[in-house]
């Protein structure tokens, strides 16, 4: 039996301005994403007036815009909604050491990143001890379907969140290699199915040249995806093989962080 929602009755007078702007931090909330002709489609309105709106939510903080204008939660709807990108409290304290100790372990470097609307977002990280090592990328935000700890976080995520995620497919797609097919959103979700499986995602060269790296979730005692570490190095001496034998002290790590959060 399906739910049914009571709705208030449209008010009696004209609120066409007040109501458009509700409707974009509606569906900022929902999506994590607009463009001005996102929100002139979705409100049957043109773009001069989607961009008006658009505007007036940055003023007011509820929104930000980004260098290829595409419109994100700004601070304000953020503190409303619980920001996705925010961890624990506690999240990243509890974590570093357990970074370092996989770093010392596996002599690469190590990442802690949470999902930011469709990015990943990076938190903290301990470089390798070797000379030629991957650095670590602080407050660093990449597209989440470029790199392994991000892929494992989507894989988390139901499918219609997912979706929703991406409205207008993948941003930035491109090829790993000279030699592969540019990334849709169908093959990643493919990808993600395998990720599921495995319990672990890799990286081959997607968010930089020369690295490759394998991801896996964080959970809390609920069972929910809060972060992500992941272990990166550079391809020369990092094979898929190799990717797959740093998954287990992995999956071990970001066991460990999660029974002490």
């Amino acid at each position: 039996m399906e739910n049914s929602v009571d709705r208030s009755p449209s008010p009696s007078y004209p609120v066409s301005a007040a109501g458009n702007a509700l409707r974009v931090v509606r569906l900022l909330h929902e999506l994590d994403e607009l463009r001005v002709m996102d929100v002139a489609d979705r409100l049957g309105v043109a773009r001069s007036t989607a961009h008006r709106v658009l505007a007036m939510l940055v003023f007011e903080g509820f929104a930000t815009q980004d260098r290829h204008k595409v419109y994100r939660p700004g601070p304000a709807l953020q503190t409303i909604r619980g920001s996705q990108a925010a961890p624990p409290p506690d999240l990243i304290t509890i974590a570093h050491p357990h970074l370092r100790r996989l770093a010392d372990a596996v002599r690469e470097t190590t990442h802690l990143m949470v999902l930011d609307g469709n990015g990943s977002r990076f938190l903290d990280g301990v470089e390798g001890p070797q000379a030629l090592r991957v650095s670590y990328r602080t407050g660093t935000l990449l597209p989440a379907h470029t790199t392994s700890g991000g892929k494992a976080l989507l894989a988390a995520l139901p499918v219609d969140r997912l979706r929703a995620l991406y409205p207008n497919g993948l941003p930035g797609d491109r090829a790993k290699s000279p030699h592969e097919s540019p990334k849709d959103f169908e093959s990643l979700m493919n990808e993600l199915v395998s990720v599921r499986r495995h319990g672990y995602a890799i990286n081959l060269q997607e968010s930089e040249r020369g690295v490759h790296a394998v991801g896996a979730c964080v959970r809390d005692r609920t069972g929910t995806a809060v972060a992500a570490v992941a272990v990166a190095a550079p391809s020369v001496r990092c094979t898929r093989t190799r990717l797959t034998e740093l998954s287990r002290p992995l999956l071990a790590t970001v066991r460990d962080i999660g029974q002490e959060l």
